[in-house]
């Protein structure tokens, strides 16, 4: 990220307004590393064996999975991320525009709610991570209280690094990219090496329904991560390419999921209780060898690090769309504080912590999907966002709507959400419409949610903009070359 005026300094102490056309001066090849180190995590080890021992897949289809799940849900994570271009503004400030000012806080609040369980996941993974390499290197085991004291050390790491700001969060994403490029080439290697292959060539495959399924599955992680592509892409001059935009999400995210889902569909072969770990991390010391786990261990968690500082770094900006008037950095330690509390819960209580992570991914999934389909189709008819109209949450404002709401948006986006719910089945939850159906057979909810929403959202009316000298005085006209970059 090259540096500004706002962010030349260790923190970042820009929030959700506008960024000036002067200061945006990031390039489309800085996001390459941020979506690598969106997807450091060893769960996309865990996922990859789930498609071998409860999808049943063979090698060859889940190889199908690991290629067409990053293609389509990071697609759709490039697409959003031109809106951040476009608007110079964070996802949910921009989101104002789409829904209103008051009819914002209402998919915000449950974007907000829904990162406190990915960033507990998260941070449990971390905590996992860090209690493996104390049991391989020191052979302590762990207990209630150790495991409390690494899940403290790790949400506190994130809280550091996301309260200091996009700086941080590229610069750990830049090096934590080649880092964990040379490990999993040496994973790589030695599963090459040490592996049965002919039991692996020779597993036998599943139903076309569960690649499907399997697609849906990991391509949900993606799908979280959406709403939140304008943040990272608010720095880039408008002229940015929106091909390159799209093309640097879909390829950092495959170059680590798709390695990643077949090492854990390889690993699976042989230790199919992979699948079903309570602990998501410790098999690793068992399948590898000390000298490759450890370093390894590390680097995941680094990148689980990263992916929850990339997880807060957005949550703050929503706790301040909803109203939570404070620096970034302070928004972000609400969501630090949540995480830890349900963290604790989750490691001392959870029986099955891939059985409670897929259950939930499911969920989420739908709950960012409903918002994803309402600010999507309103993209295809929107160019700019006004940034003086998004701050102005006043009657008086451009974008307070019919008494602060786009009764269009809110509609869509309300039908959408309960829609995608009913079609959706997870562990935790089973929608009405679930079951006898494609959409369900699949668990491809949060896609009928996105379509639903969206093709709603453009068949209802939309409420009038008002003009800018209804609301107060008109700026003054901007010079030629820059409406004409504007127009771009």
């Amino acid at each position: 990220m090259s540096k500004t005026v706002e962010t030349e300094g260790a923190l970042e102490t820009r929030g959700i307004e506008q960024v000036p056309d002067h200061e945006r001066t990031a390039r489309t090849r800085e996001l390459f590393p941020t979506w690598v180190g969106a997807n450091i995590s060893v769960l996309l080890l865990t996922m990859g064996a789930s498609l071998v021992v409860a999808y049943h897949l063979d090698i060859w289809q889940a190889l199908v999975v690991a290629v067409a799940a990053p293609v389509v849900s990071y697609g759709l994570v490039g697409l959003i991320g031109i809106a951040g271009k476009r608007g110079g503004a964070p996802g949910m400030a921009l989101s104002r525009a789409v829904f209103g000012q008051r009819g914002n806080l209402l998919p915000g609040s449950l974007i907000w709610v829904a990162r406190w369980g990915w960033e507990t996941i998260n941070a449990v993974t971390g905590a996992y991570a860090m209690l493996t390499i104390l049991d391989i290197l020191f052979g302590l085991k762990a207990n209630s209280v150790l495991d409390m004291v690494m899940l403290l050390a790790f949400v506190a790491a994130t809280f550091a690094i996301s309260g200091l700001g996009i700086n941080a969060v590229q610069k750990c994403n830049k090096y934590a990219t080649y880092l964990f490029g040379v490990f999993s080439v040496l994973v790589l290697v030695y599963l090459v090496a040490n592996t049965d292959w002919s039991k692996v060539v020779h597993q036998g495959g599943g139903s076309t329904a569960a690649v499907i399924t399997g697609v849906g599955m990991i391509a949900a992680g993606g799908v979280s991560w959406i709403p939140s592509a304008p943040d990272f892409t608010r720095y880039l001059p408008r002229t940015a390419s929106s091909k390159a935009i799209v093309g640097t999400a879909v390829g950092g995210a495959g170059v680590v999921v798709l390695p990643m889902v077949l090492m854990g569909a390889v690993m699976a072969v042989s230790t199919p209780d992979l699948a079903e770990a309570t602990d998501p991390v410790s098999f690793l010391g068992e399948i590898l060898p000390t000298w490759i786990a450890v370093p390894y261990l590390f680097i995941a968690l680094i990148g689980m690090l990263l992916i929850n500082s990339m997880s807060m770094y957005s949550a703050g900006f929503t706790a301040q769309t909803l109203g939570f008037k404070v620096p970034r950095h302070w928004a972000v330690s609400v969501n630090a504080v949540i995480s830890l509390a349900f963290g604790g819960v989750l490691m001392l209580v959870a029986t099955s912590f891939m059985g409670s992570f897929i259950a939930f991914l499911s969920l989420l999934a739908v709950a960012f999907s409903a918002w994803v389909g309402v600010f999507g189709a309103d993209m295809l008819r929107r160019t700019e966002y006004d940034g003086a109209a998004m701050a102005d949450t006043t009657r008086a404002g451009a974008y307070w709507y019919k008494g602060g709401f786009s009764p269009a948006a809110v509609a869509a986006w309300a039908i959408g959400l309960v829609s995608g719910l009913m079609f959706t089945t997870s562990d935790w939850f089973t929608g009405p419409l679930a079951k006898n159906n494609v959409v369900g057979e699949y668990g491809l909810g949060w896609v009928a949610t996105i379509v639903l929403s969206g093709v709603l959202y453009l068949a209802l009316p939309k409420p009038a903009v008002k003009r800018p000298e209804a609301a107060g005085p008109a700026p003054a006209p901007a010079p030629a070359e820059e409406r004409a970059t504007v127009n771009a």
